[in-house]
């Protein structure tokens, strides 16, 4: 059998039970990581798992709601027990809540600060510094950092201004934290996806819902496949190559 870039790392996927999360876990997968699955959704965590072990790798099914601030030592510490290292965080769950700020409520606002902030500097914090010790240890002498931003992270558009709060800010933490984490041989990278056809418009009111939906079907959306590929790019290079951000979007897509 051809070794794969990844024989041997160890990788940790927040929201992995569909979209972008499931298909970067599959292609990791693909590329030799054993993979820690997160998410809420146990059946659909099950299934991911299951696609896995039928291309030949190895995956631990975490139910976790990474919301709650506590589990996230436990989710890390969970990894390092079932495959005793970690050497690649992707921090993908997040949430969209679009409306006006006159007609949202508050607690939408705070649902979107909860997982697609909070959430991601908890999670991260605990898998620092077991992401260093991987580094030093592992044979490709490196690890990797992978935050899923948005274009919503690049350009404001009304009814999105705390998700674009979320994501304009996700960029500036990505960009300290590459450099913090020079020394310690750590990428922390960025990608940035435009319109893809997830489950992420589901969360939206009737309305808005009807309307994001009526935008994407005028143009060919991406697929979560085409997502995972740029992270997988992005954590097979050599230790020499860091790529610390790409922006994907749609070829249709002018915003």
């Amino acid at each position: 059998m051809y070794d794969r870039p990844l024989d041997g790392a160890v990788a940790l996927v927040t929201g992995a039970s569909s979209g972008i999360g499931a298909a970067t876990a599959r292609r990791l997968a693909r590329e030799g990581a054993a993979v820690a699955l997160v998410a809420r959704r146990r059946n659909r965590l099950d299934q991911v798992a299951s696609d896995i072990a039928e291309l030949g790798g190895e995956a631990a099914v975490l139910e976790v709601d990474i919301t709650e601030p506590e589990r996230a030592d436990d989710m890390v510490q969970d990894t390092l027990e079932r495959f005793g290292r970690l050497d690649i965080l992707v921090n993908n769950a997040g949430i969209m809540l679009l409306n006006s700020a006159l007609h949202t409520t508050i607690e939408e606002w705070d649902r979107m600060i909860s997982l697609n902030v909070a959430a991601l500097l908890h999670v991260t914090h605990a898998a620092i510094p077991h992401l260093i010790y991987a580094a030093s240890t592992s044979p490709r002498q490196v690890a990797d950092l992978v935050n899923v931003g948005s274009t919503a992270g690049r350009v404001a558009r009304p009814g999105s201004s705390v998700y674009g709060l979320t994501k304009f800010g996700l960029n500036a933490f990505t960009e300290s934290l590459r450099q913090e984490l020079l020394g310690e041989r750590v990428r922390v990278s960025v990608v940035e996806p435009g319109a893809v056809d997830t489950e992420l418009v589901n969360h939206l009111s009737d309305t808005t819902r009807d309307a994001a939906r009526r935008q994407i079907d005028g143009i060919e959306a991406l697929r979560p496949e085409d997502i995972a590929d740029a992270i997988s790019y992005i954590v097979t290079r050599e230790r020499r190559v860091a790529v610390n951000e790409i922006l994907v979007r749609a070829g249709d897509q002018t915003w």
